[in-house]
């Protein structure tokens, strides 16, 4: 293949912010530029100053907690770490991953929320928060998923467990395969609820004497997982109180007094936080007061873990001051446009083509977390092409190759990266075999002329 001369280039993200992103071809305003020379990438070299908007360190927000988490989760993003990786008690913050399996069994299929389910001796042995299942009792998946989320019932969630796997403890199989696929590393689970192992019913124990262990980075994991695999993970852990039964005296209420929908109740008001619709709550003696919370304010979402709270509403009011730190100094922004143009790779190599070259455009849109008041962010980006090129006839949308962005907070320890696609933004058609029998004689002559040319 032909080496390749790529312009790259730093992006000023303000003007990207305004390209049009159904504009087809438009091109992506730049700062500065270099040139190099490059076989399949383009790398850029950060030659510009931006204007960064200085944010407070996380350690200015004084926290009274054992750990505690800050996470953007379309980035990935950690604005702040306590104790983040330190196995600790989760107590119900257990029930998020029982929730996330049960969900995920609806979604692919294997489980309807209208399922009947039939509770069984270990499920009605439950202590703790319950609603008082009985043995034979029938409820629906979605019933039962309802009294876990709002009322963190027991009984419902080790109903739930034993329904989709036969018995708790090959749930809890399932639950662990789930823990090790996302990359939970200080976490272990012994049972569906997050309850002790002495407050388990006694049959019904795991024969290992391990208690289950979560840190707070994996809690901020697990809850990525549920928003983005259960975008509407919300109709559920936002309700604030309901009737199991209709025959109840009194409906359940809802453990989590940050809901926003709390704004107007006596008891909770003083908690509600704007924005805030999930996650779950969890306490137990060994674990103390944990809260996994998440909020959504300006089209951005955030994911606040504390655990080792003195109280109920300590862990609210801790929450609050993790939740302001994120929303009160960050925001995000978009950084490129999707259908746009990247300096340095405007076009991708075709084979056979009626033309050697396509247009490409990113797929795209790329947004990364910004300092609040940042002007001018200056994130670098590498491509990198497919083999030798597309092989005509090409097709508008075809995938040329990638486009890597990575931006960088100062004073943050990682980075943010973002990959996507590079696709043609129109068609090639195929040449015609007396085209390019033409252009192998041009390319066969054209090579022994530089071979003859290097001898000298």
């Amino acid at each position: 293949m032909k080496k390749r001369i790529a312009t790259v280039m730093v992006i000023n993200m303000l003007s990207m912010a305004v390209l049009p992103a159904a504009v087809f071809g438009a091109s992506v305003p730049v700062a500065t530029a270099t040139t190099t020379n490059t076989d399949t990438t383009a790398e850029t070299t950060a030659a510009t100053t931006a204007a960064t908007a200085k944010v407070p360190s996380p350690d200015s927000v004084k926290l009274n907690v054992k750990a505690a988490v800050l996470l953007e989760p379309t980035t990935g993003e950690v604005l702040l770490s306590v104790n983040a990786d330190e196995a600790l008690a989760p107590a119900s913050m257990t029930k998020m991953m029982t929730e996330y399996i049960v969900a995920e069994k609806v979604k692919q299929g294997e489980l309807s929320w209208d399922t009947e389910v039939t509770v069984k001796k270990n499920a009605a042995s439950s202590e703790g928060s319950r609603i008082f299942l009985a043995e034979g009792d029938t409820h629906t998946v979605e019933e039962l998923y309802i009294a876990m989320a709002v009322g963190s019932a027991n009984d419902a969630t080790v109903a739930l467990a034993e329904h989709v796997a036969g018995s708790e403890q090959e749930f809890v199989k399932l639950m662990n395969e789930e823990a090790k696929r996302m990359g939970l590393t200080k976490t272990h689970f012994i049972n569906s609820t997050g309850l002790d192992r002495a407050d388990m019913p006694e049959e019904f124990r795991p024969a290992e004497d391990q208690e289950i262990t979560m840190s707070a980075m994996d809690a901020a994991i697990l809850a990525k997982y549920i928003i983005t695999d259960h975008p509407d993970f919300a109709k559920y852990t936002a309700i604030p109180s309901l009737k199991f039964r209709e025959t109840d005296q009194e409906p359940m209420v809802n453990w989590n007094w940050m809901l926003e929908s709390n704004k107007d109740i006596t008891n909770f008001k003083q908690f509600a936080y704007e924005g805030l619709d999930g996650l779950k709550t969890g306490h137990t003696a060994r674990a103390g007061n944990n809260f996994t919370g998440t909020a959504e304010r300006d089209g951005m979402r955030l994911i606040s873990v504390v655990m080792g709270a003195d109280s109920q509403s300590s862990r609210f009011t801790e929450t609050k001051k993790v939740l302001d730190y994120g929303f009160d100094n960050f925001e995000v922004k978009q950084v490129v446009a999707a259908k746009s143009v990247v300096p340095g790779a405007e076009t991708a190599p075709v084979l056979k083509g009626k033309e050697k070259e396509a247009p490409v455009v990113t797929e795209q849109a790329v947004n990364f977390l910004v300092p609040k008041g940042t002007e001018n962010p200056t994130p670098t980006f590498e491509t990198s092409f497919e083999g030798e090129g597309l092989t005509a006839p090409v097709e508008a949308g075809a995938k040329a190759g990638t486009i890597t962005y990575t931006y960088k907070i100062e004073g943050m320890a990682s980075e943010q990266v973002q990959t996507v696609n590079l696709v043609t933004s129109g068609p090639v058609e195929k040449a015609g075999w007396f085209s390019l029998m033409f252009r192998a004689i041009g390319d066969f002559f054209g090579d022994m002329f530089d071979s003859i040319k290097n001898l000298f």
